[in-house]
């Protein structure tokens, strides 16, 4: 199957970090969604297309400057959903008025007016989670009201094809958000549910078999960079080299790890041990977004001295995903950067070879799917995500030995508590933060002053979002416990509890 030709739900971003999700919501269930600028040329829209989301925004739709759709849009003849900014701008388009309002965060109870259509088989009412500051004060003509909360005359409305709704159903704590978005989605849009991993499979291999030249793919031993090998050693072959890069990083013991996991599936892997280059040109770098941008060089640097000696090589493929093209702000519509990903804003323009990455358009959850296709290992499919920096990102302040072995053993005991409690699977990472502030301690009979360490531990489904994950107190004091007695120079141990957003889940 041509994955060109199946139907799609456009996603139009204004500018919200949940955009995303609404297309990974939309996969879920079989239709594929893909995202797109707010500004997109409308001309460029085809018939595969079939329905249009507006996604939420920071902005104010009266402010200059403010992101706007090509009113066009309301010409094609297609349903349409905005959502929360989406609905405010089809407000303010079409003629009606938006203003700023009582502000409305949190659950809040949706009374249904109209169960068809969009809320078809809702009974009366249902929670939805709310995030805006304004709201429509007057409705374009013809339009009508199908869903009010206390707050929000007009939560939800619709005129022939079109639907506004004031709440975000992308996420979980919109109780049925998933069904609306299906309503949408099956019943209104009609879009056939064409879109799975074994389509995937089968057109990007097709895709691959298509690259001339050879290709040089970076791997880490993830499953992201393991996944992009096997799809392409599936496809050309003895054309791929792999390159595995110690940057001093890893987690205790990967490098045997990944070097044993190459040789099992039988791709010819290449092994710099560059620990000493990286420690060096990490010396004295405190700010984390010059510790990515350092890391990326130097990687880059390696690519290119490994073509001249393994080469030559057209491509460099890397186990990019969805998440690292949004977070490195470079993703198609116009949301911030949050950090640097040397996968996707780290690489110079001066690179010798071509890019492909052949899952950029996949979240994690796709590609454990793709994995178990590919006879990946159930343990290895369900290790937890490592960055590419490493604990370049886990360790706060400058890189050094010192916080490099903290790092590594904490997060070690970590992971074996809690494989030991039958947590691991149940988590979406865990590990262990290290940086300069330090505690007194007491070891034995004397005080100590020893370094602070901060026990990571969230749960996700894609990394989009993520809350902390309440672990019991008895598997917390046991990693407390062995930390600050196994780890030399180590008197406290904390855990943290801030959820994505507003943090990260990585601290840098």
């Amino acid at each position: 199957m041509d994955l060109k030709e199946i139907d799609k739900i456009i996603v139009l971003d204004f500018g919200s970090q949940y955009a995303h999700l609404i297309c990974r919501r939309i996969r879920e269930f079989g239709v594929y969604a893909e995202l797109h600028p707010y500004n997109m040329d409308v001309k460029s829209i085809d018939d595969t297309v079939k329905g249009i989301i507006l996604s939420g925004s920071p902005a104010s739709v009266y402010e200059e400057n403010a992101p706007l759709a090509d009113p066009a849009i309301f010409d094609l003849n297609i349903p349409l959903l905005g959502i929360c900014y989406g609905h405010q701008f089809i407000v303010h388009t079409l003629g009606g008025k938006v203003k700023r309002s009582r502000r409305e965060y949190g659950r809040a109870e949706l009374f249904i007016d109209d169960n068809t259509n969009l809320f078809k088989n809702f009974n009366g009412r249902t929670i939805c989670w709310m995030s805006h500051a304004d709201a429509a004060e007057i409705l374009p003509d013809g339009f009508e009201i199908i869903a009010h909360t206390s707050n929000s005359f007009a939560a939800a409305i619709r005129k022939d094809k079109i639907y506004g709704i004031q709440f975000h159903p992308e996420v979980i704590h919109t109780e049925r958000g998933t069904d609306i978005l299906k309503n949408f989605v099956l019943d209104i849009c009609k879009a056939k549910q064409e879109w799975n991993m074994e389509n995937f499979v089968e057109y990007t291999i097709n895709e691959l078999r298509g690259i001339d030249g050879n290709v040089l793919c970076a791997v880490s031993g993830g499953i992201d960079s393991t996944v992009t090998a096997l799809l392409l050693n599936n496809a050309i072959g003895k054309r791929l080299k792999c390159l595995f890069v110690n940057h001093g990083l890893l987690r205790e013991g990967e490098e045997n790890e990944v070097i044993s996991i190459f040789k099992g599936i039988g791709i010819d892997l290449i092994y710099i041990d560059a620990k000493d280059q990286f420690m060096k040109d990490l010396k004295g770098i405190t700010d984390p977004e010059e510790k990515r941008l350092i890391i990326g060089r130097e990687f880059a640097n390696i690519f290119e001295e490994t073509v001249k000696k393994y080469g030559p090589f057209k491509w460099l493929a890397q186990g990019t995903l969805y998440p690292d093209v949004i977070e490195s702000g470079v993703s198609k519509g116009p949301a911030s950067r949050i950090k640097s990903h040397h996968n996707v804003a780290g690489l110079p323009s001066t690179l010798s070879m071509q890019v492909v990455e052949p899952l950029k358009m996949l979240y994690k959850d796709e590609v454990r799917k793709v994995a178990k296709m590919l006879g990946m290992k159930e343990e290895m499919i369900k290790r937890h995500p490592f960055p590419g920096p490493g604990l370049a990102v886990r360790i706060i302040g400058e890189v050094n030995e010192e916080k490099v072995r903290i790092c590594k053993h904490a997060s070690k005991i970590v992971e074996e508590e809690l494989i030991k409690a039958n947590l691991y699977d149940n988590v979406w990472q865990a590990f262990a933060i290290v940086g300069d502030d330090k505690a007194v301690g007491v070891l034995g009979d004397e005080r100590y002053y020893g370094r602070i360490v901060s026990v990571r531990v969230v749960e996700s489904m894609d990394a989009m979002t993520a809350d902390w994950s309440r672990l019991p107190y008895d598997v917390l004091t046991k990693i407390s416990n062995r930390i600050t007695n196994e780890v030399e120079g180590v008197s406290w141990v904390t855990y943290v509890i801030s959820s994505k957003p507003p943090a990260t889940i990585e601290p840098q």
